[in-house]
């Protein structure tokens, strides 16, 4: 028994002290020590890591060493190179993700296409126009590129689906990391199209644009089915795989279709029916079916915060401006918005419980409509803040109105 007991006290022993010395390698690299410098050390000390632990060592970076998050987005690709070839082989007798519409059996075959996509026919048409940067190379990049920003829809899955069950385990770190990186890869795509639609002769520029789309996207590929993906699978329940096979529809899939529509064999979730409950409010009376119908069918979209900035409603008309998806509620809304806008969304909510405020505006420009965004702080009978209620509304036909409509069509 005490052999028993001793080697255990070894063993852990030995897996504190590989975690310390895989932080300082790290720490290392983010002073600037080439991944050359460290690759020999880092093989003498990971053994064959797993991907829960890489996942413990980006959020200990971020919480336990103050390393910032867009500091580890900055180190990703350097480390990642490093673990390849280093995570261990994850076993299971039973994979259901190998079964067609499973969430992640999807994700993989996206990645299948965004592969081909990026390392074959962008590949192909980049090479061509780094021969000759004519108006039919440039047009081929152009079609690349377009089809290539299709993989919003497969990041938005992943960020809006994936992200906050994940969250819910404590796995903060690789999710805000990620979603950083997939924001840089987003505007990437971007840059390099508007490079080429306004080319000014400046073929370089062009080049080290694609290359860095190209690289990013593999690497991006490379991280979410070596880490990602099978730290999912090892973390999230049958039900939250359902939940997210139901609703992953809503934002959309990246250059294919789900290949089947995935039947757990044990168990299938059933849809709660909703009650036909009354709710007394001050002005009238309305049935649990009417108010939801009735909030759904107005021209905008709403979301309410609580006073401890957890997402508790929104709206679900037929034409919602920004994607949302019930993996959203009981999540903080700093977590439902990308790392580099949270700030002003920690400030803006500041502002309305100190009461400096009571309501924000923003408009932007979004596609092909012109958005007015307004926040509103929302307080009881004695002036106490109980939450933030978002106003969304596509504006576009009303700023059109001229004149006056004053009979039916």
């Amino acid at each position: 028994m005490s052999e028993i007991i001793n080697n255990r006290e070894k063993e852990t022993i030995t897996q504190s002290e590989r975690h310390a010395v895989l932080k300082e390698i790290i720490k290392d690299l983010h002073n600037g020590k080439s991944d050359e410098e460290v690759k020999a050390r880092f093989e003498e000390a990971a053994g064959n890591i797993s991907v829960a632990e890489i996942s413990k060592l980006e959020q200990a970076l971020m919480e336990e060493e103050g390393i910032p998050v867009a500091e580890v987005q900055r180190l990703c690709s350097v480390h990642t190179a490093i673990f390849k070839g280093s995570i261990e082989e994850i076993h299971r007798s039973d994979k259901p993700e190998e079964h067609p519409g499973h969430p992640i059996h999807t994700f993989k075959i996206e990645n299948k296409e965004i592969d081909r996509l990026v390392n074959f026919k962008l590949q192909l048409h980049f090479e061509r126009f780094e021969k000759a940067d004519t108006e039919e190379n440039k047009f081929k990049l152009l079609e690349d590129l377009n089809l290539l920003l299709d993989i919003d829809k497969h990041y938005s899955r992943k960020e809006n689906l994936l992200f906050p069950y994940l969250e819910k385990y404590g796995i903060m770190g690789p999710t805000q990391v990620m979603w950083g990186v997939d924001d840089g890869i987003r505007a990437a795509i971007k840059e390099a199209k508007e490079k080429i639609t306004n080319y000014n002769g400046d073929k370089q520029s062009v080049i080290d644009a694609l290359y860095f789309v190209i690289r990013e996207v593999s690497e991006m590929i490379f991280k979410e089915e070596n880490i990602l993906f099978p730290m999912a699978l090892q973390t999230l329940t049958e039900d939250e795989w359902v939940k997210i096979a139901h609703e992953s529809g809503e934002i959309g899939f990246c250059l294919t279709e789900p290949a089947g529509v995935w039947k757990p064999e044990r168990k299938q979730i059933e849809e709660n029916a909703l009650t036909e409950g009354y709710i007394r409010l001050e002005t009238g009376i309305l049935s649990l079916k009417q108010l939801e119908l009735m909030l759904n069918h107005l021209p905008v979209d709403i979301t309410f915060i609580d006073q401890d900035d957890v997402v508790r409603y929104f709206s679900h008309g037929k034409e919602r401006i920004f994607a949302r998806t019930k993996a959203v509620i009981g999540r903080t809304v700093q977590n439902c918005h990308p790392p580099k806008s949270v700030h002003v969304v920690e400030l803006l909510l500041k502002e309305f419980k100190a009461g400096i405020k009571d309501c924000e505006d923003f408009y932007i420009k979004f596609k092909d409509k012109f958005v007015y965004i307004r926040y509103f702080a929302v307080r009881d009978e004695a002036g106490e803040y109980v939450g933030t209620l978002e106003f969304t509304q596509n504006i576009s036909s009303i700023q059109e109105i001229q004149g006056e409509k004053r009979i039916l069509n």
